[in-house]
C-alpha cells in the first residue's frame, strides 16, 4: 500500500480514505497544527507538553503528500519531518491563497474574471475614493487570502465602502498580520455559482451552490457551503469544462477548484483553491477517484 500524508481531517479526510484504499494508497491523518513539535528529532508531540498520541514515529512511512498544510510555518516543519513531495505543494496552495495574484495572472492569459482592484494597505482616501469609483455600486470588498467568504462585504455606497475599509486597516495595523492586501470587485447580480474540480489538469465534476429561497428573499448573496448553500451535481458545458481547465494550466496546480461565477451571459472565474474540500462520490465524474489515485501513485514516484 502507498502511504498518503493527510494534513487533515475534516471531511475530505474520512471521504477518500476508503475510494483510496480500493485503489492501493492508505490515507493517514498527520495533525499539522495546535500542537507542539520536536523539531529536532522527529518525535511527535507525546510527553513534550502537546495535545497528541501519535507516538514517536508519526512521520515515517509516508510515500506521498496529499495537499500542502494551511498553515505554512507548521507546514514547513511536517514537510522536514516527513521527506515527501505533495499532490499540491506549497508554492500550489501560495498560488491559489493569493486571490489577486490568481485573477491577474488568469486575466494576463485572457481568461474572464471580474473586474477588480487590489487594494495594498495603508492608502490615503483618495486612492480608496478612486477603487470605489471604478465601478457601479454596490461593490464587493474581500480580504485577499481568507477562505469560506470570512470577511466579505458588499457595500452599497462610499460611506458604507469607507467604513469597511476602517476595519479592514484596523486588522491590518496589528503588527502580525502577514497579507494586509483586500480586493475591490464588481458586484455581479443574480449569479449562479459553481464549483468545479480539476484532477491532473482535466474536468473531474462540479455542483452548483445555492441559498435556501428564503434565504435569498432576505437578502442574502454568499454562496458558501460554510454559510449554509445547499450543493447540488451539474453537468457544465464544454465550453465551461474547457475554462475551468485552462485555470488549471495557467497557474500550473494538479488538483484544483474552480469557481464560476455566472451572470446573465456572463462566465468568470471568481476563485480557485488549492486545498480543496471533496464533495460526496456521486457528486463528481465516474472515473472521479481512479484518476486521483493515478495522480498520488504519478506524485509519489517523482
Amino acid at each position: 500500500m502507498l502511504e498518503l500524508a493527510v494534513t487533515t481531517r475534516a471531511e475530505t479526510f474520512e471521504r477518500i480514505r476508503e475510494p483510496l484504499a480500493d485503489r492501493g494508497i492508505r490515507a493517514r491523518y498527520v495533525r499539522s497544527k495546535e500542537r507542539t513539535f520536536a523539531v529536532t528529532d522527529g518525535s511527535s508531540d507525546a510527553g513534550v507538553g502537546g495535545r497528541g498520541d501519535e507516538g514517536s514515529r508519526e512521520f515515517d512511512g509516508f510515500d506521498v503528500g496529499y495537499v500542502y498544510p494551511s498553515r505554512l510555518m507548521e507546514g514547513g516543519v511536517v514537510d522536514a519531518l516527513l521527506g515527501v513531495p505533495w499532490v499540491n505543494g506549497p508554492e500550489a496552495v501560495l498560488t491559489s491563497r493569493n486571490k489577486g495574484g490568481v485573477l491577474a495572472r488568469l486575466a494576463a492569459a485572457d481568461v474572464p474574471v471580474p473586474e477588480t482592484v487590489m487594494v495594498s494597505n495603508p492608502v490615503d482616501r483618495e486612492a480608496l475614493v478612486g477603487a470605489f469609483e471604478a465601478f457601479e455600486p454596490p461593490v464587493v470588498v474581500k480580504p485577499n487570502s481568507a477562505t469560506r467568504g470570512v470577511g466579505v462585504a458588499k457595500a452599497h455606497d462610499l460611506d458604507s465602502f469607507l467604513g469597511v475599509v476602517d476595519y479592514l486597516g484596523l486588522l491590518h495595523d496589528f503588527p502580525a498580520t502577514g497579507d494586509r492586501s483586500f480586493l475591490v470587485q464588481e458586484y455581479l447580480p443574480e449569479v449562479r455559482d459553481y464549483r468545479a474540480m480539476v484532477v491532473d489538469g482535466e474536468y473531474a465534476g462540479a455542483v452548483e451552490r445555492r441559498l435556501p429561497d428564503a434565504d435569498v428573499a432576505a437578502g442574502r448573496w454568499k454562496h458558501n457551503v460554510h454559510r449554509d448553500a445547499e450543493v447540488e451535481r451539474v453537468e457544465l458545458s464544454d465550453d465551461r469544462r474547457r475554462l475551468v481547465e485552462r485555470v488549471s494550466e495557467v497557474l500550473d496546480v494538479d488538483l484544483l477548484g474552480v469557481d464560476l461565477l455566472v451572470s446573465g451571459d456572463r462566465v468568470v472565474v471568481g476563485e480557485t483553491n488549492a486545498r480543496p474540500t471533496i464533495d460526496d462520490e456521486a457528486l463528481y465524474e465516474p472515473d472521479f477517484y481512479d484518476r486521483l489515485a493515478a495522480l498520488i501513485d504519478r506524485t509519489a514516484e517523482g
